[in-house]
């Protein structure tokens, strides 16, 4: 199988342990395992579970009280809805290599993660890019989705918080896209791996699993619960698709780890407050980053309604990969470079980790333009 190198990924590999400034991170500031068990409450009651943890293979599909705390993150799913991976990532991969075969027909939006258009074209499916674009405020144009999606598409992929750009399709959005998935019988994969940090009220919008009887919706630990190292995720979709899912991921993950299980159902447990948190990162530091694309006349966005990342566009005539190399080397402040999702002349910023970092970081790059402008 040739697959097509994950830009993303390999930039993030070769810089991010070493940047002074990390305004690539994706997730909401992470916790750490003391800041977990403080914030629940149950110290000494946890520890003692940890204790008590057989370190063996764990249920194959997740605890029992791991698959019912997901479930209750939907409005409409049970615990035999629920399967756990290794990550969004696994989850994403684990649903391509069980729908997708050779000749198949694929719609994905794009820019989005790139598992959801280079998995499948590795299959030799025929994969359909529907471009989001800028003026349409970074969201699907679901009329262009309509005319895409034809009688023999096999799934339609979208992002929802979208990454890298922050939109959001809203409820309705969704119920089209799943009217339109239903007309020919196609499955829809939402990544929603970035749900819960809406930027108004509870911070949730609607999930595709509740919208559409071929809804699909992957999750994990990792973005607004701030436990990326826990590397745990989910699938949420019709237990008939679950069943053939499992069959791949015998091949590949057997179980999650015992721990990464455990502490995974103390955040859910407490996800309020670590929700809540979330929350105040991420809306606090968006209107920082808005304060300050405002000022400037060399740098511009759509504002994000969701996620933790924003899609900037800069009027520097350089190539976004030579602008955050020299970004990095000259001021140690680390961006993603839009050509990684194919869109030139655009940064990914991740606005969620500490205030602190962000306003530094936003300083840095504010006389790194004012340089290059006068070179």
């Amino acid at each position: 199988m040739k697959i097509r190198p994950f830009a993303v990924e390999q930039w993030m590999n070769d810089y991010e342990e070493t940047c002074r400034y990390n305004l690539a991170e994706t997730c909401v500031r992470s916790l750490t395992t003391g800041e977990l068990l403080q914030m629940s409450g149950r110290r000494g009651e946890i520890l003692a579970e940890l204790d008590a943890t057989p370190l063996t293979y764990g249920p194959i599909p997740g605890s029992p009280r791991l698959r019912s705390l997901v479930a209750g993150l939907y409005d409409s799913q049970g615990p035999d809805n629920v399967l756990i991976t290794h990550g969004a990532i696994g989850a994403n991969a684990l649903v391509h290599a069980t729908l997708v075969e050779p000749a198949d027909h694929i719609v994905a939006v794009v820019p989005t993660y790139q598992q959801h258009y280079s998995i499948p074209e590795s299959y030799g499916a025929r994969v359909t890019q529907l471009p989001l674009r800028e003026a349409n405020g970074w969201l699907p144009d679901l009329d262009e989705l309509d005319r895409l999606v034809t009688a023999d598409t096999k799934l339609i992929a979208v992002n929802n918080p979208n990454n890298p750009t922050g939109a959001l399709i809203g409820e309705a959005g969704l119920a089209r896209i799943a009217k339109i998935a239903e007309r020919v019988g196609a499955w829809v994969l939402c990544d929603e791996v970035y749900r819960g940090v809406d930027q108004d009220g509870d911070g949730f919008t609607a999930s595709i699993a509740d919208l559409y009887e071929r809804g699909i919706s992957t999750g994990s630990m990792s973005k607004p619960y701030s436990l990326a190292g826990l590397r745990l995720g989910w699938i949420v979709g019709p237990t008939r698709l679950l069943a053939e899912v499992a069959t791949h991921r015998d091949y590949t993950t057997i179980s999650v780890g015992r721990v990464d299980d455990l502490l995974a159902c103390v955040a859910l447990e407490n996800k309020d407050a670590i929700l809540a948190r979330s929350h105040q990162i991420t809306r606090t530091n968006l209107a920082i980053l808005d304060e300050w694309i405002t000022g400037r006349d060399d740098i511009t966005y759509v504002k994000p309604a969701s996620g933790t990342t924003a899609l900037l566009r800069y009027s520097a005539p350089i190539g976004s990969y030579e602008f955050c190399t020299r970004l990095l080397q000259q001021t140690g402040v680390m961006f993603t470079p839009g050509a990684a999702f194919d869109i030139e002349h655009t940064v990914r910023i991740g606005f969620a980790d500490d205030t602190e970092t962000l306003r530094t970081g936003l300083e840095l790059i504010g006389q790194f333009l004012d340089h290059l402008a006068q070179d």
